[in-house]
């Protein structure tokens, strides 16, 4: 942070091209993200996936796996992002009546962090719900998709302040 109280924009160098941060120098540290997502829908879309009514089969578990995959290939997607070893990828749902939340927990021992990897995860679930439901009702939404907590690393921990 400078002293005037603005971010520095770290992939981009001084001439303004994009670039992937060097973190050859920074510490090897335990870092943790948590990313969650909502799926908005019908009422009777989230009974055909509580139910196991899904044509396309168990929309849960199905988006479970495309979540553990996608973090595990953020680097391939994302460009200026570190391919990581991930020690722990941890995904779960919840069903309301109109909405599915979705929430993954990514952790790491490297020298960069998680955000990207929890992020990353969530949106591959959402879609994946989306994807497997979409006969039942194509007008659901995919909202909020956001980071929720963050820890390790120089700048330490972080959470989204409660009803923000």
């Amino acid at each position: 942070m400078s002293d005037e109280g603005e971010q520095r924009l770290t992939h981009f160098d001084g001439s303004g091209r994009a670039r992937m941060v060097d973190v050859g120098e920074k510490p090897v540290t335990h870092r943790v993200a948590v990313a969650s997502g909502l799926v908005r829908a019908q009422s009777g879309t989230i009974a055909a996936i509580r139910e196991g009514r899904a044509a396309k089969g168990d929309v849960l578990a199905v988006a479970q796996v495309a979540a553990v995959m996608a973090a595990k290939k953020t680097s391939d997607i994302i460009p200026m992002c570190h391919p990581l070893i991930l020690s722990r990828i941890e995904v779960s749902f919840e069903l309301g009546e109109e909405t599915v939340g979705i929430t993954a927990r990514v952790e790491t021992r490297g020298q960069t962090g998680v955000e990207m990897e929890a992020l990353t995860a969530v949106a591959a679930a959402a879609l994946t719900v989306y994807d497997m439901t979409k006969a039942i009702d194509r007008g659901m939404t995919i909202e909020a998709i956001r980071l929720d907590e963050k820890a390790g690393g120089a700048s330490g921990e972080w959470r989204r302040e409660a009803g923000s």
